[in-house]
Order: structure tokens, then C-alpha cells, then sequence
């Protein structure tokens, strides 16, 4: 009888928690659209969503938290929260490489939160044209995994826009097997995008050496076909399966367990600095000895860490490359301010691709 008395007196107390909870989340809604009317008042009502505020407060989130529950889930929920109190300033619409049920979808969200309009696209050209056009305020594109490598078509398409890269996405990638069929023997093909295959590959050929492998554009074009085609599988992510439907056959049956994919966030605006930022870079050089050296030179005159650099053909003259390049900070801070003013007078062109913060979550 005491235990049970002691648990209702618990209840009771998570039930007045909650409530505070509530009230407190009501209010800091009601103080999002009265920044939202000044905004307006002011005229700048284009800058609803700030990248830099977002990140400053979650991780000023995760530095206080205190447990049990840990800074990262902690940080999911204020995400959360603020996804919701922007939505009441102003409803966004986030491009993303489709179909629905797609990882850059889940990107999306875990940026965004759930309180944004997503909209799936077949390319990742039509993402950029969306968000050049106005018609989607930000895009989410795929740019590196890591242990394919990079995506190609993303780094080219920004040789050709006036985009800027206004945030990144970290999405911790785990790859299921799913279908109709409740048992891995009725399997007898498997769709999925290329990357996805050959990130299982060692799985597959310990476990399913026999069966067909197809590659499709997404693995969520692979769940769609997969709930269509009999005695058809799909590798895809959790997402997936709910949307199409699907029996998860599998769970991660990746290769390597900290299987990562790295996606941009692409928009219209600058954003300031953050505190703790990147800066993407696009240059290209003169095909003579020394150049590339020379190119680098800055970096390492003005004590600024590089963490990838990437060529790809210009495309226009034979032979000709640029270098993609993300270097640690923000273009605003004085050695990489000094440092592109040196890349400048040395590359035969520099672009900057945009300086944000850096992933948080």
C-alpha cells in the first residue's frame, strides 16, 4: 500500500511538471511571433530562420544539461520546440532529394525539425532550381558519406549557382532489410541505390549471396518497387518501411557500424558567424608545378585547420580542375579573411561557398 501511495505521489508530481511545461512552452511561442511582428515592423522579414541562433542554442543546451537525460536527446527536444515556435513566425518549405522516405528526408527533419513543409524532388538539380527560384526556402542535399566518399553531382551543381551553403546535417546512416515477406529465405531481389549496396556488400555476400541485386536512384524508389513486386526486398532506412509499409526483415546491416552521411543545407542568405563555424571553398589554379601548394599555402601561413579538399573537372577546358576545400571557421574571422584575400591574388578563381555552423547534433 505505501508503494503504491509513493508511485501516485510521483504521477502526481510529473502531472504538475507537465503542466509547468506546457505553460512555459505556450510562452516562449507567444514571444516567437512577437519577434516575428518586429521583424516585420522593421522590414526584415526575410530572415525568419537564423542558422547561428539555432546552433548557439543548442549547444548552450547540451553544456547545461545535467542528466539523466543525456545533452544529446536533451538538444532533440529543443529542436523540437523551436521547430515549433518557428513555424508560428513563419511556415518554411524544405527541398530535399526525394522520394518520400529518403535519408535526406530524415536529414531535413532532424535539422528543421517536423514543423517544416518537406518536398520531395527527383534530383538533386531540381533541389537546387527550387530554392533558386523561391519556391522552397532552403534545400537539403547529400555531400559526402563516409565510406563511399563523396556525392559529385552536389559539388558540381554549386560551380553553377549563386547558392550558399548555410548549415550541415551529420545523419548517423543504418541500413534495413525490409519487404512484404516475413522471412529472409523469400527474398529473390533486392532494390536499393547504388551507395547502399555497396555499403552492405559484405553483409549480402556472407547472407544473401544468390539473390539479385538492382540498383534504383533511392532507397526509397527501392521500398516503393519492394511493396509492389513480389518476392522483391529493399535496403532502406527505418523512415521507409513506415511510409511504404514494409516488414523490416533486417535491422543495420551496414558494413560499418559508424556509417555517416554528411549533408548541406543550401539557401539565398550569408549567415554570421556562430561561434564555432566552416567555410567551403571553391578554387582552381593554373595546370603548373607548384600550384596546388601554393593554394594551400594560406591555410597553413594563417594556422587554419583544412578537413577536406576534393577535385572535380571544371568542365571547361580539358584537363582543368577545381578544388572543393571546407576549412574550420568563419569567413568573418580575421585569418581566414586574411587568407582568402592572399587565395585571391593566387587562384585563378575563388568562390565562397558559404560559412556556417558547424553540425551540432
Amino acid at each position: 500500500m505505501a508503494d503504491k501511495k509513493k508511485l501516485q505521489a510521483l504521477r502526481s508530481r510529473i502531472d504538475k511538471l507537465d503542466e509547468k511545461i506546457q505553460t512555459l512552452i505556450n510562452e516562449r511561442g507567444e514571444i516567437a511571433q512577437e519577434v516575428a511582428h518586429l521583424k516585420q515592423a522593421s522590414g526584415d522579414a526575410s530572415m525568419y530562420y537564423r542558422p547561428e541562433r539555432e546552433a548557439q542554442v543548442l549547444r548552450d543546451v547540451i553544456a547545461r544539461n545535467q542528466g539523466p537525460i543525456s545533452g544529446e536527446e536533451m538538444a532533440r527536444l529543443f529542436r523540437e520546440i523551436m521547430s515549433v515556435c518557428l513555424a508560428l513566425e513563419k511556415p518554411m518549405t524544405i527541398a530535399y532529394l526525394g522520394p518520400e522516405g529518403t535519408f535526406t528526408q530524415a536529414a531535413a527533419w532532424k535539422h528543421f525539425g517536423d514543423s517544416v513543409n518537406t518536398l520531395a524532388l527527383g534530383a538533386i538539380d531540381d533541389v537546387f532550381r527550387e530554392v533558386e527560384s523561391g519556391a522552397a526556402h532552403y534545400g537539403v542535399v547529400p555531400v559526402e558519406n563516409s565510406i563511399e566518399g563523396v556525392v559529385n553531382h552536389t559539388l558540381d551543381r554549386f560551380m553553377r549557382s549563386s547558392l550558399k551553403i548555410c548549415g550541415e546535417v551529420e545523419l548517423r546512416v543504418h541500413h534495413n532489410l525490409m519487404g512484404n515477406m516475413t522471412d529472409v529465405d523469400e527474398v529473390k531481389k533486392i532494390y536499393s541505390h547504388q551507395q547502399s549496396l555497396a555499403q552492405c556488400r559484405e553483409w549480402l555476400n556472407t547472407n544473401l549471396s544468390g539473390v539479385e541485386l538492382v540498383a534504383v536512384s533511392s532507397n526509397a524508389k527501392a521500398a516503393r518497387i519492394a511493396g509492389e513486386e513480389a518476392g522483391a526486398a529493399a535496403i532502406a532506412g527505418n523512415i521507409a518501411a513506415e511510409i511504404y509499409h514494409l516488414n523490416v526483415l533486417c535491422r543495420n546491416i551496414e558494413d560499418w557500424p559508424d556509417n555517416t552521411t554528411r549533408f548541406l543545407i543550401i539557401g539565398e542568405q550569408e549567415t554570421p558567424p556562430s561561434g564555432v563555424d566552416k567555410t567551403s571553398l571553391l578554387v582552381s589554379t593554373m595546370n603548373k608545378p607548384g600550384a596546388l601548394h601554393r593554394l594551400l599555402d594560406p591555410f597553413a601561413s594563417n594556422n587554419i585547420s583544412m578537413t577536406r579538399i576534393e577535385s572535380r573537372p571544371s568542365r571547361m577546358t580539358m584537363w582543368d580542375y577545381v578544388f572543393f576545400v571546407d576549412i574550420e571557421g568563419h569567413r568573418d574571422d580575421k585569418p581566414i579573411s586574411t587568407a582568402i584575400v592572399a587565395l585571391e591574388q593566387e587562384a585563378a578563381m575563388l568562390k565562397v561557398l558559404g560559412s556556417y555552423p558547424k553540425a551540432v547534433l
